[in-house]
């Protein structure tokens, strides 16, 4: 059992855990994600380390609230223990030699482009930061990307917080203005990074996208996170969750991810019902 030592609610739909994983937090990499199982009956999903402290021994997980199993979830609080935690899984991100990079976050994606973020600065990279929400009721870890970033933009669809528009936005003022990156880093809904990647792609910018928004068991055996990389299909928990954004195909992996949209809603309306009766 891993003990669940903090909780915090960063948004009416995304939530923050502290878990006591001292073997998972001792080799955690930016970009990686473990495999946890609420209880002995429940299933397993995959989220990404949102950040690990090696001293405490504990790993960071930051989920949104669209399922049966994070519903079970975000019932649990501090004190309480959950089943399963496995990790660190995945390919980490690839940082290394770079000196001025470009992070794009959207929504809870944000939760996977922070530690990316946080270890580039450490490492003495130039770091600006373009994150993106609905709205300003919907904002998360502003305060840490400000901490992590040389330049933070802040963007909402409505124009209640920061600057209204979408996080392409800033992206096309910055290439217009003639500026350059080693790399852009994007993380968020797919229609977001398919965006992204066309915005960068006149630049010839190296462009790594994060497809973590379609993992569904983590290890490749449903088949859910098939996608089409360079012609060629990959898994995003086994060969991923990093690739280069040129060459994956947006539109089929959108195609797919509707596809267990109905029986997800299912099982979350069912799980609500069972805890309101209890």
């Amino acid at each position: 059992m891993f003990k669940i030592v903090n909780k915090k609610p960063l948004n009416p739909t995304v939530t923050l855990m502290d878990i006591e994983a001292p073997l998972v937090a001792a080799k955690a990499r930016p970009g990686q994600f473990i495999i946890l199982r609420v209880d002995a009956d429940g299933e397993r999903i995959p989220l990404t380390v949102a950040g690990c402290d090696t001293d405490a021994g504990t790993v960071r997980i930051i989920f949104q609230i669209v399922g049966a199993t994070t519903y079970k979830l975000n019932q649990k609080e501090a004190g309480d223990s959950i089943q399963d935690f496995v990790g660190p899984l995945g390919t980490p991100t690839e940082i290394e030699g770079l000196k001025k990079v470009c992070i794009v976050g959207g929504g809870v994606g944000c939760a996977i482009a922070l530690p990316i973020a946080e270890a580039l600065h450490k490492m003495g990279c130039e770091v600006t930061s373009v994150i993106g929400f609905r709205s300003k009721d919907l904002l998360i870890l502003e305060d840490e990307f400000k901490a992590a970033s040389d330049k933070l933009y802040v963007m909402t669809d409505d124009g209640s917080y920061g600057r209204q528009g979408n996080v392409c936005v800033p992206l096309n003022e910055m290439f217009a203005a003639g500026e350059t990156f080693d790399k852009v880093i994007t993380i968020g809904p797919l229609i977001m990074m398919k965006f992204v990647v066309a915005a960068v792609k006149p630049t010839g910018i190296p462009c790594t996208v994060s497809m973590n928004p379609i993992m569904i068991d983590g290890t490749g055996m449903c088949g859910g996170c098939r996608l089409v990389v360079g012609g060629k299909t990959k898994f995003a928990c086994v060969d991923g969750p990093d690739f280069d954004g040129y060459e994956v195909d947006f539109d089929s992996a959108m195609e797919r991810g509707t596809m267990f949209r109905d029986f997800e809603r299912h099982a979350y309306e069912e799980t609500c019902n069972l805890f309101k009766k209890q």
